[in-house]
């Protein structure tokens, strides 16, 4: 308890809250829509926003975050032609972004900057900037989801269906992608590049095993996301090790627990 007086630790758990809101939201729809892969990509084409960011003196969260939406567009895009598979249009955005990353890092002026807190993240290094992005984010999925929850549940679920009935799947898509890219991005300085993809999926599956409604699924979510970085902040604490790769463990932890109850 006497980390609570710490101002880090209390912006560590504030953050914490967020992200879980942020990532329980969008990580339904990916986790319900099989984009698991996409955001994949997504999470390590942003590396070459962030590469970019440190050659021009600029935010590497804001280079990040144009990558990562421009690449979002970008295989929203190419998978939709038919002389692209989906999956080659993925592949073809991780690497470029990998690569471009390496690439400005190296010709950045001076020492070669460390990238690791970009790589693999820390909770406890988080800014009021990065509480305010997160925060906005999450206010803004809340409303987004609020208003539009049986529209979105429609294309998560079937788009074909959702076209029958009029709907605009081509903008709800891209849009739903937007906010995909902005929660990876908001949350690179918790868990990093390497890990983000597991806070949006992880609390999903675990969710998933006791409830297939898309609401309920939401709320669990967020609660299991958010103990699950609690348990990945003591843990780092206790073993000093890394705060990212300690809240992924946990909730992977978590996961096999419920599994086996739920067995």
């Amino acid at each position: 308890m006497d980390l609570l007086q710490y101002t880090f630790f209390q912006h560590a758990l504030l953050g914490s809250l967020l992200a879980s809101v942020a990532c329980g939201i969008i990580g339904t729809y990916i986790v319900t829509r099989r984009l698991v892969f996409i955001s994949g990509g997504i999470t390590h084409a942003s590396f070459g926003g962030i590469g970019l960011g440190v050659f021009a003196g600029v935010s590497p969260i804001l280079g990040a975050a144009v990558f990562a939406v421009l690449s979002a567009f970008g295989v929203e895009w190419l998978s939709k032609r038919k002389d692209m598979r989906e999956d080659s249009a993925i592949a073809v955005f991780w690497t470029l972004g990998m690569a471009l990353g390496i690439m400005f890092s190296f010709m950045s002026p001076g020492f070669a900057p460390d990238l690791s807190s970009y790589l693999f993240g820390n909770i406890l290094t988080i800014t009021r900037t990065d509480l305010l992005m997160l925060g906005i984010l999450a206010a803004g999925l809340i409303v987004f989801f609020s208003l539009f929850l049986h529209p979105i549940t429609y294309v998560a679920f079937d788009r074909e269906f959702a076209r029958s009935q009029g709907m605009p799947v081509a903008v709800f898509e891209y849009v739903l992608m937007l906010f995909i890219a902005l929660t990876i991005v908001a949350c690179l300085r918790m868990v990093g590049i390497v890990l983000a993809i597991s806070l949006l999926t992880i609390p999903q599956m675990t969710a998933n095993l006791f409830t297939y409604n898309f609401k309920r699924i939401i709320w669990l979510s967020i609660l299991i996301g958010f103990i699950g970085c609690l348990g990945g902040l003591f843990i780092s604490y206790h073993w000093k090790v890394p705060s990212g790769a300690s809240i992924i463990f946990f909730s992977i932890l978590i996961y096999a627990v419920c599994k086996i109850i739920r067995r």
